[in-house]
């Protein structure tokens, strides 16, 4: 009689090689699944107040920024494009009245707009005022299309300024507030990201780019204050005067203007 014990040797022995080269399978695998932040500037691998640290450091160390998007506040809600440097900014807001474009070379501010916007601002005056101001009208007919230098005494100037200015603008819209957490990757314009939060989201969130200098790529204010995008930093542009005769020094005050 033959004995079976080879037999079932030669089967443990399979059966132990199918389990080895399993698992062998497994951990080679598990080997070769990408590092998350394989290639990247490494930002990623950070705790969240340093990604912040990092990300303000390298918005405050660019010359020059676009922002798009829309920020909503207790003053309106504003569409922005806008193109910003250490020199000053040029580009469009969009308020729920009226669009108009600004252009800041140093302290110098050009507010250019169409005849809705100056009309409107008239029509705002003679309901205030209780009558109609002709001046204001002769002045929303003599400004439209043009290129108007805003006095730095007029009431708007500062407001106006605010959407040319680089520090003002990210200083305020790049706090997030609450205690800071990290969020989820994601990808914007081809451009890997790792998210940063106020609290949850509700103190607001930063996508912070993971490759080359870890930039801010978009924000999205708490309080649902709008979400901005962020991009082009550090490309120059040209910061140009207005052609003289598309320019008007209007003088002491510009018409009443609600934005």
């Amino acid at each position: 009689m033959t004995s079976s014990a080879p037999a079932v040797r030669a089967r443990r022995r399979t059966a132990l090689a199918v389990v080895l080269c399993a698992g062998l399978t497994v951990a080679l695998t598990a080997c070769a699944e990408e590092d998350p932040d394989k290639g990247t500037n490494g930002v990623g691998k950070l705790t969240a107040a340093q990604i912040d640290k990092k990300a303000r450091a390298a918005a405050d160390a660019s010359d020059a920024v676009r922002l798009t998007g829309k920020l909503v506040g207790k003053g309106g809600t504003y569409t922005l494009n806008m193109q910003l440097s250490v020199d000053g900014g040029t580009g469009s807001v969009t308020s729920e009245q009226s669009t108009f474009e600004l252009l800041r070379i140093g302290d110098e501010l050009f507010l250019k707009a169409d005849a809705g916007f100056w009309s409107h601002d008239a029509d705002d005056a003679e309901g205030t005022a209780g009558g109609g101001d002709e001046s204001d009208r002769a002045a929303a007919d003599k400004l439209q299309g043009k290129y108007v230098k805003v006095p730095e005494d007029d009431p708007t100037y500062k407001q106006l300024r605010g959407f040319t200015e680089k520090k003002t603008l990210l200083d305020g819209m790049l706090t997030l507030h609450g205690k800071i957490n990290k969020g989820d990757r994601d990808t914007i314009g081809g451009v890997r990201t790792v998210q940063i939060m106020g609290g949850k989201g509700e103190g607001g969130a930063l996508d912070v780019s993971l490759k080359g200098t870890p930039y801010p790529l978009r924000v999205a204010r708490g309080g649902g204050g709008g979400t901005v995008t962020l991009a082009d930093w550090g490309e120059a542009f040209a910061l140009e005067p207005p052609p003289e005769d598309d320019t008007v020094d209007y003088g002491g005050q510009l018409p009443k203007s609600s934005g």
